[in-house]
C-alpha cells in the first residue's frame, strides 16, 4: 500500500570550482572542490547518526550534483537514480563565462517572457524550466516511494518549490549542501514546505545563493 504522504528532500550540491572561479554556473560541468566534498561527507555522516530513512535518491547527472549525491548514498546505503531532468538551468552561452563578460555580451533585457529562451543565442525558456520540473517530479510521485532525496542545484529546486507551492516569483535560498524538506500529499493539491536552507551538518561557513536576472550569481557567506 503506498503511504498517504510523500516526503521530499531537496539537497543543492557542495561547493564547486565554478563558485571559486567566479563564472556562471547552469549546465558548466564544474566538479565539486575539496570544500564541497567536506560539506557532503559532513552531511553523509550528519544523517548517518540521524537516519532520515531515505527509500531513494534521484540526482542530476552534472558532476557536482552527482558526486554529491554519490558521497551520502553511498554513506547510508540510499539506491540512487542519476537523471538529466534534475540537471541546472539551461543558461546557453552563459555556462563558464565571468560575470562581467557575460553582462557585457548578454545584457540583461528590460523584459524576458516565460517563452523566450534564456538569452538571446539560446537557453531554456522559463517555459520549459517549469515543464521540466513538473516531469522530474512526475518521475518520483510514480516510484510509489514515501522518502525521496533529490540532490540537484539551486536554480533547478527553486523551480520545483516554486511548482509545489504555486510561489510564482519567489525564490528560496540554498547555500552549499543546503536542504529544504516538503511533505507532498498523495489524496489532495497539498504541499507543505517545513524547512528551506537547513545545514545542520556544517561547522564551516554556509553560503546563501543570490539570483540575477540570468539566474544564480556568486554565493556569499552568511
Amino acid at each position: 500500500m503506498i503511504a498517504q504522504t510523500l516526503h521530499l528532500t531537496l539537497l543543492r550540491h557542495g561547493r564547486s570550482r565554478a563558485d571559486d572561479e567566479g563564472v556562471h554556473e547552469g549546465r558548466y560541468d564544474s566538479p565539486l572542490t575539496e570544500v564541497g566534498r567536506v560539506q557532503a561527507q559532513a552531511l553523509a555522516e550528519y544523517w548517518r547518526t540521524h537516519p532520515p530513512g531515505f527509500d531513494l535518491a534521484f540526482c542530476s547527472t552534472l558532476a557536482r550534483a552527482h558526486e554529491t549525491a554519490r558521497i551520502i548514498t553511498d554513506m547510508l546505503g540510499v539506491p540512487l537514480r542519476p537523471d538529466d531532468l534534475w540537471r541546472e538551468w539551461d543558461n546557453g552561452p552563459l555556462a563558464g563565462l565571468p560575470r562581467d563578460e557575460a553582462l557585457h555580451r548578454f545584457p540583461l533585457p528590460a523584459f524576458r517572457h516565460d517563452l523566450d529562451p534564456f538569452t538571446i543565442d539560446g537557453g531554456e525558456s522559463q517555459a520549459a524550466i517549469r515543464a521540466r520540473a513538473l516531469l522530474a517530479l512526475e518521475r518520483v510521485w510514480q516510484t510509489g516511494v514515501t522518502n525521496v532525496l533529490l540532490v540537484s542545484h539551486g536554480g533547478f529546486l527553486n523551480s520545483v518549490l516554486r511548482e509545489l507551492t504555486g510561489a510564482g516569483r519567489g525564490w528560496f535560498a540554498f547555500g552549499d549542501t543546503g536542504f529544504a524538506t516538503v511533505e507532498l500529499s498523495r489524496t489532495s493539491h497539498t504541499a507543505v514546505l517545513t524547512a528551506v536552507n537547513l545545514t545542520p551538518h556544517l561547522s564551516i561557513p554556509v553560503y546563501s545563493c543570490r539570483s540575477s536576472g540570468y539566474g544564480l550569481i556568486a554565493p556569499r557567506a552568511v
